[in-house]
């Protein structure tokens, strides 16, 4: 059965149009390459730390709880290879997985010719666009904890588990410690929506999906080194990678939410000016192929 013949009809439009979306996004060998990628990296740092620890090396001081300072814990409780790894994996490697999806998810369609049979479809273009937005939703989710649970089983395997002495200094049991994670986990996801809305519009663009694809990466790389310049302090925050590693804060006791709340605000904004952006593109574009 085709996409288009696996469409509904009115009235009967959004679970199987969101599900034959998601199936398409997960079923693309380049999505399980990205996933494969990503389970990848939290196991590269395990054994790593592994190695450097059985020498007798260490992996940093202790520090404000962010990238290096979740690896100086690592080696006495492997949950904070979770965090550890969401953090190696936020500022590129997820970004970068979440854009190619992104870019693709309409130009994609263009290039191979499909998107003016999904037109046909009752379904209408305002809910085609939902569905895909959706779709890359889940692949957010789905990446971030494909590096989550990647994370739990190396540090399983290769380091001890018990209790978890938080930044701030207070111990809980490791059942919160999981919990915190899963927490961490979600707001991470969220913290990719910017991205996904960013990667939608740039997929309306245009009808070659390496070109969106790319694009997408290419803002999502140059947003990342203008953060990094003192200088540019006064746009910084409102760069959506700017607040990305605030979720270290959710392991403090009491836990600081500011700026996890700019993050998910921030976050929300752009989804809405890119969704904008992208919803008034698509659905006066002339679709040819």
């Amino acid at each position: 059965m085709s996409r288009a013949e696996a469409l509904p009809g009115r009235g009967r439009w959004l679970l199987p149009l969101f599900g034959n979306e998601v199936v398409t996004v997960f079923r693309r060998w380049r999505t399980l390459v990205l996933l494969g990628v990503l389970a990848a990296v939290p196991v590269l740092i395990g054994v790593a730390v592994r190695i450097e620890t059985r020498d007798g090396g260490s992996v940093g001081p202790r520090g404000d709880g962010q990238g290096p300072a979740f690896l100086s814990q690592v080696t006495n409780n492997g949950l904070f290879l979770v965090f550890a790894a969401l953090a190696a994996t936020l500022p590129f490697f997820l970004p970068m997985a979440v854009g190619v999806v992104a870019g693709d998810s309409v130009a994609g369609e263009a290039n191979s010719g499909t998107l003016r049979y999904l037109l046909v479809a009752p379904a209408g273009r305002s809910r085609l666009l939902l569905a895909k937005f959706t779709a890359t939703m889940v692949f957010c989710l789905a990446a971030t904890l494909v590096v989550a649970v990647s994370a739990l089983v190396v540090g399983v395997l290769l380091f001890p588990l018990g209790e978890v002495t938080l930044i701030s200094g207070t111990t809980v049991s490791f059942g919160e410690g999981l919990l915190r994670g899963l927490l961490i986990a979600g707001v991470v996801a969220l913290s990719l929506v910017g991205i996904a809305s960013l990667g939608l519009f740039v997929s309306t663009l245009t009808g070659s999906g390496i070109a969106a694809m790319a694009t997408t990466v290419g803002v999502v790389i140059t947003v990342q080194i203008l953060d990094q310049f003192p200088q540019l302090h006064a746009i910084q925050p409102y760069l959506f990678p700017h607040y990305w590693m605030g979720f270290a804060d959710l392991l403090r006791d009491p836990v600081y939410p500011d700026q996890i709340w700019r993050n998910l605000g921030l976050q929300g904004l752009y989804a809405g000016v890119f969704g904008s952006a992208a919803w008034a593109r698509f659905t006066s574009k002339d679709v040819l192929a």
